[in-house]
């Protein structure tokens, strides 16, 4: 056998060894064997250098060198689930899937692994890209990183993969990892990690993938995107995945009825306690592809899909001290101070008491013993009072009247439970957390400065508000510590490149009181450019589909503003979008102007989003029911026979798939 024949043969060996030991967890040979043959195969590569292949197993091990993370978009995004907390509540999920399909279907339940999403690119077998899931539009690259996870492999067994696709999951730190870890960490007197999740985020961002490969990170994979997948079925995928080599958790299974589903959801509700795993839940899919195509998605989940979360677990600790928190919009927020406390695992000091009306509602006072739950399983709050523990009552705990910052008389709106402090202008926490929201991913994408530098640059007087950003030069770093060279060109070359971020996402970025992403992209779309926006009346706003009252008016008081209109003037010079841009302009038609429209159905040539989207572009309003202001239904097959039923009752008129895009003159695809 020559030299190239036996490192193809050792890759070949090494390769199934690893899938053994890591994804079957059935080894065949020893730890001293694998590592014999895994330096045998290192020695015959250093001398034939001609035969590096990046897919070798050698390459697992991972460099020390790392010049740092590039962002990729992602070819499909990466949503987050729906979350529900009861069976009521999967129930009314099923009913709804139910009525939106009106025909069978499946649905497959996984357990919803605690770390860190991930999205594999393979092709012709081997793998190619790891991103991590970032704002859900793009993520971070981290394939150096992956290839240390043993449990991933990097060439893929068996025959029948498509050319090329991509696979998700979730990268893990086992139990047993992470209590050796902060031992570990502990010993050498370093910071312990919260819980697993944390530790197995943190790890995949080292730069030294060498140091990644030592801290022994597992994957599972749950879901398989691609033009040519092996069956129209999700399950189905998932046990061709396994067939190729991929580490699908065999807790998966496929239900036909909702009584089906609860089994395995009080099956988990304990046997997942003796995992070697943390899991925070259970994902309920739409198995069918086609199906799932059919129900489409919301502006954050997919309709298809929902995660079924745990009851949360509950710790009995002392209420020791009550402090206030300033959020970006001026609400102050009660924050329990506790004992420590694990909880799911995690260590718990402190946690949100939401408002003066909770604080009130449990009569606390200090060294109450306080019950703490996490909601979902993430975020710790007081749930209830030990009152039988009370041997001697501290002083009772009441709501601040004044800003704890600034010292501003607080507000409260009528019908609204949170107190506010109203100095937008002149409250530091409010100032920072603007300019935090307006740097972040999800608006103006300025990576490079986190709530460390915000505070930095705030505190050091370089920049007052986020207008400040885009007149930042080199010399005004030259003071400040903790900033090189290269993070400030980093940083400037970054303020620079958000000038690229388009309008709905710089109205976003701004700030306005219950203006989230999705209405701001709503807004953005309706009146096409700020100027119109600024100058609209209430009644304009409330015209957009989906705008009440509240954020018409939140709007409305935004843009009176004397501040925040020579803002968008400074933000405007600096070169930011503030229109939509032309070529979506130049797609809007009035086609449906003033028409009410309804979809129902499964339909052959568009999903239920996209042809949302169209009736939206051409001058339509989407509405959910049928009423005798609708102007027709989209009617696609198995169209819900409660809404047949009310459209023959009142004369509504149907329109089929094939009708509505010719009326478009749009072409079937």
């Amino acid at each position: 056998m020559t030299p190239q024949e036996r490192i193809l043969e050792l890759r070949r060996q090494l390769h199934e060894h690893n899938h053994n030991y890591y994804v079957l967890s059935s080894p065949t040979i020893s730890d001293f064997e694998f590592d014999a043959l895994l330096r045998e195969l290192q020695g015959l590569e250093d001398a034939h250098p001609e035969m590096y292949d990046p897919s070798s197993p050698t390459q697992r091990v991972g460099s020390d060198i790392s010049k740092g993370f590039k962002q990729v978009a992602h070819r499909y995004p990466m949503l987050s689930l729906g979350n529900t907390y009861s069976k009521s509540e999967v129930a009314d999920f099923y009913e709804r899937v139910k009525r939106s399909l009106n025909e069978d279907f499946e649905i497959c339940c996984e357990l919803k692994f605690d770390g860190s999403s991930i999205s594999l690119t393979y092709k012709d077998g081997k793998l190619v890209q790891a991103v991590t899931r970032g704002d859900g539009v793009q993520g971070d690259d981290v394939t150096a990183n992956v290839k240390t996870i043993r449990s991933v492999p990097l060439v893929l067994k068996g025959a029948g993969w498509p050319a090329e696709f991509e696979i998700r999951g979730e990268i893990l730190m086992p139990w047993k990892v992470f209590e050796d870890l902060n031992v570990a960490r502990e010993q050498a007197g370093e910071a312990l990690f919260a819980n697993p999740r944390n530790a197995a985020s943190g790890t995949l961002k080292l730069m030294d993938p060498s140091e990644v490969g030592r801290r022994k990170l597992d994957a599972y994979l749950y879901y398989m995107l691609g033009e040519e997948l092996p069956a129209e079925g999700h399950y189905e995928n998932l046990m061709a995945a396994r067939e190729w080599g991929f580490k699908i958790s065999d807790t998966t299974r496929k239900c036909h009825t909702l009584e089906e589903v609860f089994a395995f959801i009080d099956h988990f509700d304990t046997a997942r306690k003796e995992l070697p795993v943390a899991t925070d839940g259970i994902v309920l899919k739409v198995n069918s592809l086609r199906q799932q195509k059919n129900l489409g998605y919301t502006a954050k989940s997919p309709r298809w899909a929902i995660a079924y979360k745990f009851q949360a677990e509950r710790a009995l600790t002392r209420l020791n001290e009550v402090t206030y928190q300033v959020g970006r919009t001026g609400v102050v927020t009660p924050v329990a101070n506790l004992d420590a406390v694990q909880l799911s695992g995690t260590v718990v000091k402190r946690a949100s008491l939401h408002n003066a009306d909770i604080i009130e509602k449990f009569d606390l006072h200090i060294g109450d013993m306080v019950y703490v739950e996490k909601g979902g399983e993430i975020i710790p709050k007081i749930t209830g009072v030990d009152t039988d523990a009370r041997l001697l009552l501290g002083e009772k705990v009441r709501f601040i009247t004044k800003c704890p910052v600034c010292g501003t008389p607080l507000v409260r709106n009528e019908g609204e439970a949170a107190h506010y402090c109203p100095n937008e202008q002149g409250c530091a926490p409010q100032i920072r957390a603007r300019i935090e929201h307006f740097v972040s991913r999800e608006a103006m994408n300025i990576e490079t400065i986190g709530p460390e530098t915000v505070e930095l640059l705030y505190n050091y007087g370089v920049i007052k508000d986020i207008t400040d950003l885009y007149g930042l030069q080199e010399e005004d770093f030259l003071m400040l510590p903790r900033l090189g060279k290269r993070s400030i060109d980093n940083l400037l070359a970054a303020v620079k490149q958000s000038c690229e971020v388009p309008f709905e996402r710089v109205l976003f970025a701004l700030g306005i009181r219950y203006v989230g992403a999705t209405v701001a992209k709503r807004l953005a779309r309706a009146f096409g450019n700020i100027d119109a926006l600024m100058n609209a009346s209430l009644a304009a706003l409330m015209a957009v589909d989906e705008i009440g009252e509240r954020i018409a008016a939140s709007v409305v008081g935004f843009f009176a503003s004397e501040h925040n209109r020579a803002m968008v003037e400074k933000l405007r010079a600096a070169g930011l979008k503030f229109e939509i841009e032309e070529a979506v302009m130049q797609s809007r038609t009035d086609i449906l102007a003033g028409m009410s429209i309804v979809i129902s159905g499964v339909f052959a040539h568009h999903s239920r989003d996209e042809y949302k989207e169209m009736i939206e572009q051409n001058g339509g309003k989407n509405v959910g029911s049928v009423s005798k202001s609708t102007s027709f239904i989209l009617a696609g097959d198995n169209m819900g026979p409660a809404k047949l039923e009310k459209a023959q009752k009142l004369n509504v008129r149907l329109v089929s798939e094939d009708e509505f895009l010719q009326m478009l003159a749009a072409p079937a695809n």
